[in-house]
């Protein structure tokens, strides 16, 4: 669950959904990963809202970021406290309107949610992988997601759409399965991390691996890397947001105190925010997680993990209509980055929409409540429809 899901103010809701689970690759049918392991059974968790059209032409892949889930939206309850992380965007008569789209969202390969991942059992030890886990990569998380989608009998996708490591997805899926794939939303994302962001995963990482509970990955039977997975989180919280966001925020506001405490406790709102978003974490994520995947997201490189040598080379595969969008104050991925890969795409020949939204809060407002984002992903998905329910009616 995300920190940022909300209720809808309207208490419009897709409702209660269903976490289900689909298992493949199974010994010796075994996946192969890009970084020459073999992996299997593999599990993918899953969710899916609204219903598939006759024609099979509705469906919407939306691919979540790195400590996101499968719950896209709704409740798994009634006693619920907060529904699916992008509830705002995902739901009837929203931006993604499930009354009118096949909804699928599946929980990433390594994570910790219901798919395989380093806490899984290792099925030839009979005890969780821990390190024994294979490095996996985006195109290993997307060609899972293929197996997936195979196996409910979707042969194209009207949209993919992911934001952060869910836009490195979106690229991916894009390239690798040109004919699959209609239209694709990339949002607030990059071909290829910069040294800056390869940088604060390394930090954030490091501070999982000194723990010393972290015991070389294996503490599933005994105290976890608690501490570690609390700062690699508030590494993590730091890129998320914005200079203006922490200004408007928290400024240097005190916390529950008129002056300085002259030690080490918590002085600052800010500090008390981070330790508080820290903590949270370790409630509902695993450290070893949290290492795979950030790693898959430096590895990305969709040039060169495409045999390329170039991006504009890789887009030449691509050929999906494409709605770009960066925010202005997202220093993580920041916009000349889109603007860079909206070039390669024209250099193509490629249909691409490119839109940079004024935002304060950072990396993270995809995630937020923001009308001019559902209206451009409502305007653009309504209109790849459109072309698709024509192109049907032609045949």
């Amino acid at each position: 669950m995300s920190e940022y899901a909300t209720h809808e103010d309207t208490g419009v809701s897709v409702g209660l959904v269903e976490k289900k689970f689909f298992h493949f690759a199974d010994p010796p049918q075994a996946m192969v990963l890009e970084g020459g392991s073999s992996l299997g059974p593999v599990t993918i968790a899953y969710e899916t809202m609204g219903s598939l059209n006759h024609a099979g032409s509705n469906a919407i892949l939306i691919l979540h970021a790195l400590s996101g889930d499968s719950h896209v939206a709704g409740y798994y309850g009634k006693e619920d406290p907060k529904p699916g992380w992008w509830d705002i965007m995902v739901g009837p008569g929203k931006a993604i309107d499930t009354d009118r789209y096949f909804i699928i969202c599946s929980n990433i390969l390594g994570s910790c949610m219901g798919s395989t991942g380093p806490s899984s059992i290792n099925p030839e030890t009979g005890r969780p992988y821990g390190l024994d886990f294979p490095v996996v990569t985006i195109g290993d998380m997307v060609r899972a997601q293929k197996a997936l989608l195979d196996h409910l009998g979707i042969n194209r996708l009207l949209s993919v759409i992911g934001g952060s490591i869910g836009g490195m997805q979106v690229l991916e899926w894009a390239v690798r399965y040109p004919k699959m794939v209609r239209s694709a939303i990339p949002l607030a994302t990059t071909t290829r991390h910069s040294a800056l962001a390869i940088a604060f995963n390394e930090v954030a990482r490091q501070s999982i691996m000194a723990d010393p509970n972290w015991n070389n990955g294996q503490y599933y039977d005994r105290e976890k890397p608690n501490l570690g997975l609390a700062v690699a989180r508030m590494i993590g919280h730091i890129t998320y947001l914005s200079d203006e966001a922490m200004r408007v925020k928290f400024g240097r506001r005190l916390q529950d105190k008129n002056d300085f405490s002259f030690n080490f406790d918590v002085d600052f709102q800010v500090e008390g925010y981070l330790r508080y978003q820290g903590n949270k974490f370790v409630e509902r994520f695993d450290a070893n997680s949290f290492l795979y995947i950030t790693k898959a997201a430096d590895y990305f490189d969709l040039g060169l993990r495409n045999g390329t040598q170039s991006v504009t080379e890789a887009f030449a595969r691509a050929r999906a209509k494409f709605l770009v969008v960066s925010f202005t104050s997202d220093w993580l991925y920041p916009t000349y980055q889109s603007k860079k890969m909206v070039k390669a795409m024209k250099k193509n020949n490629l249909d691409v929409s490119f839109c940079e939204i004024e935002a304060d809060w950072g990396h993270d407002a995809f995630l937020l409540p923001n009308p001019r984002l559902s209206s451009l992903i409502s305007g653009f998905i309504g209109q790849v429809a459109g072309e698709a329910e024509e192109e049907s009616r032609a045949v």
